[in-house]
């Protein structure tokens, strides 16, 4: 079995979240981590990405894109980062066709609103990216979505991840984490929903984010019979 990547991500609401986390990942000079572009706009992005350029980053295996993603955007990051895997909403489908030749290279996160639209089809494009926490709620209400993929299990491909933490008593994905235990409950979600790569998505600090990241390698490790790097 292959071994699996478990690696910090920039995330953020304004300019100066990912400053700061682009400063940490410099000063422990990280070689790889997600990106999150979900709330950052256009001019945001690209000082964003002229300032990823001249970090000390080599790949960024994982990005959430937003709807005004520009397709010359996804190339350059395929080229400047050999990014793969291109995640976006159900949403996201009433503009696939801006995003043509890439179809396979977008991965699907489903909402969590026991709805799903009926032009979603995570068959067009090139699989899932089922965000953990998500999915723990998904189980707990037996939602449409929940029921979605499992009906697509061993029929579309289970790429790759975002991790955040969950809140048993609120039912609710935690994208803050306080304790290590917030992330407890990915013990309980069946191997299958794990892809390649599994992104924080959490708006915690990269030093934060670092801790987290040694203490579930381990866990996950023994979870999956599989090597986590």
């Amino acid at each position: 079995m292959s071994a699996k990547k478990l690696i910090v991500s920039i995330t953020g609401r304004k300019g100066k979240d990912w400053q700061k986390k682009l400063k940490e990942i410099n000063q422990y000079r990280i070689k790889e981590i997600g990106l999150f572009l979900e709330m950052f706009n256009s001019r945001e992005r690209k000082d964003l990405l002229l300032a990823l350029k001249n970090s000390c980053i080599k790949k960024i295996p994982l990005v959430h894109i937003r709807h005004d993603t520009t397709k010359k955007e996804i190339a350059w990051l395929i080229k400047h980062f050999n990014s793969k895997y291109f995640t976006i909403h159900e949403s996201h489908f009433h503009i696939l066709k801006k995003w043509r030749g890439y179809y396979k290279k977008l991965y699907l996160e489903l909402n969590t609103d026991d709805h799903l639209a009926k032009y979603v089809n995570v068959e067009e494009i090139g699989g899932f990216c089922i965000d953990l926490a998500h999915f723990k709620k998904e189980v707990s209400k037996q939602t449409k979505e929940y029921r979605y993929v499992v009906e697509k299990m061993g029929k579309v491909r289970f790429a790759c991840n975002h991790l955040s933490g969950y809140s048993y008593s609120r039912s609710a994905d935690l994208h803050t984490a306080k304790s290590v235990r917030d992330f407890d409950y990915t013990k309980t979600l069946p191997h299958n929903l794990f892809g390649q790569v599994i992104a924080f998505e959490i708006f915690n600090p990269i030093k934060e984010q670092l801790k987290y990241q040694k203490l579930l390698k381990k866990s996950l490790a023994e979870k999956l019979d599989s090597k986590i790097i």
